[in-house]
């Protein structure tokens, strides 16, 4: 099986909450390519939803590194610090996302939660 097709079976694995299925497959491509965008942002999005936040986090954030213009990868991260009540560390990750792509309604809507606690 190619990367694409691993990725793509763990994506479909992930959307219907077979997230052990779906680790498996993610963790496998990153033992081929440790920097595989994809797979660090699927496995921080799994993670995130298995409860394992630090986790989540740090596979998010190196998703960012791998390509810091990515909206989408920069508002899971900012979508994960609001979640977990990091409000501090959502809003300047949200206001990115909407540098790059200002008419990202995600992030708007997320930006706009984040004002009605103060931030």
């Amino acid at each position: 099986m190619t990367v694409q097709e691993k990725l793509l079976q763990a994506d479909q694995h992930r959307i219907s909450g077979q997230y052990d299925e779906a680790v498996a497959l993610y963790q496998e491509v990153l033992g081929e390519d440790p920097s595989h965008f994809e797979s660090h942002v699927g496995l921080g999005l799994v993670y995130g939803f298995t409860g394992l936040f630090d986790e989540s986090i740090d596979l998010l954030k190196k998703a960012v590194e791998l390509r810091p213009e990515s909206p989408d990868a920069i508002l899971n991260l900012g979508k994960t610090y609001t979640m977990l009540g990091m409000y501090e560390e959502a809003r300047p990750a949200l206001v990115r996302v909407l540098e790059i792509d200002p008419e990202n309604l995600e992030a708007t809507k997320q930006l706009h939660f984040l004002a009605d606690f103060g931030f």
